[in-house]
């Protein structure tokens, strides 16, 4: 093993570097895993643009990427669930496991969570990533190494629809088609969803959206939801924005419900009458949990395809390039940070 490693490193807003810091050690109960492939998310972009995200700043130097797969390299003391050369897709937080929380089985609740990527620790643009070993999760040898790192926005897709109960012969109305809005399209239909309509401004994110199950789409920068004459049972909302989520809470037939996924604004509008009126339950998500074994068994089965997601990669020295690729290319889904490349 190498003494040291290659880390990108945000110091503040617009200031990334590339430094070179000592490769950790696994303690007891965790896996050394050299990092084979990074998803870059919307919030590490945001980390890179405002320096914050809610009540998480960055105060000091932070690595960030909290979407990465690899492959276990060493053990710590009394890890015993994989052998060096076990491919895997990491699970970027650790829980407590001791909380009310915890106790109950939400875990992604947990107050005491130690997530990838959000300040203060460290995340994955980086060589080498110590972890519990229970959150790395094997992966067969039919996965790439960026399909086993997209497990973790997958698993978004995954705890939204469970949220949302969708099920066999469900209409559902995905907002976004954006990297979880294509996952959570696809996840929906693999759980049975009859009718899944996509929106977004974007056209080609759109027809990727019809390549991978979506059964219509609505452009609406061209017209207006609300003439589309589409009535769903679920809304997966993955935009975020505040405008497009009421307009989409009033498409809702009766007793539908509505899953927030999109982080926007602080507050949205909300049309309370069509709430009231048609009894629509109304759900946030934050994270996952427990989704790692369906994730795996989705994309091991092609039912979600998420090679076809990535569309631009960059070595870990270019990881800023990662970060602002989206501002000067329309045609971006999902970079991803490569490490060894």
């Amino acid at each position: 093993m190498p003494d040291s490693m290659t880390v990108s490193v945000l110091n503040g807003v617009h200031d990334v570097e590339t430094v070179r810091r000592p490769v950790p050690v696994p303690g007891p109960g965790e896996v050394l895993v050299r990092v084979l492939a990074v998803g870059t998310c919307g919030s590490d972009v945001h980390y890179y643009e405002h320096g914050r995200i809610g009540d998480f700043v960055v105060k000091r130097p932070l690595v960030l990427g909290h979407e990465p797969s690899g492959v276990v390299v060493a053990r710590g003391e009394g890890a015993t669930l994989h052998e060096p050369g076990q491919r895997v897709s990491l699970e970027p937080g650790v829980p407590c496991s001791r909380c009310a929380q915890c106790r109950l089985g939400r875990y992604n609740l947990c107050p005491h969570m130690r997530f990838f990527g959000t300040p203060p620790i460290d995340g994955a643009f980086c060589e080498y990533v110590v972890l519990r070993e229970e959150y790395a999760h094997p992966v067969p040898d039919s996965l790439s190494d960026e399909a086993a790192a997209l497990l973790e926005p997958l698993s978004v897709g995954v705890w939204a629809c469970r949220k949302g109960r969708v099920a066999p012969g469900s209409r559902v109305l995905v907002t976004g088609a954006g990297p979880i809005g294509l996952v959570a399209t696809q996840t929906a239909r693999a759980f049975g969803a009859s009718e899944v309509v996509v929106t977004d401004v974007n056209a080609n994110r759109l027809r990727v959206a019809e390549e991978l199950g979506a059964t219509g789409t609505v452009d609406v920068s061209a017209t207006r939801l609300a003439d589309s004459g589409y009535e769903p049972d679920v809304l997966l909302e993955c935009s975020g924005v505040p405008a497009a989520i009421g307009e989409a809470i009033r498409q809702l037939g009766r007793a539908g419900r509505a899953v927030l996924v999109g982080m926007g604004g602080d507050e949205i509008p909300l049309p309370l009458a069509h709430v009231q009126g048609f009894e629509i339950e109304l759900t946030g998500t934050f994270r996952y949990a427990n989704t790692w074994p369906a994730a795996i068994e989705l994309a091991a089965r092609g039912d979600v395809q998420l090679d076809r997601l990535v569309t631009h990669r960059f070595p870990l020295r270019d990881a800023e390039q990662a970060l602002t690729v989206a501002a000067r290319d329309d045609t971006v889904i999902k970079p991803v940070v490569v490490p060894g490349a």
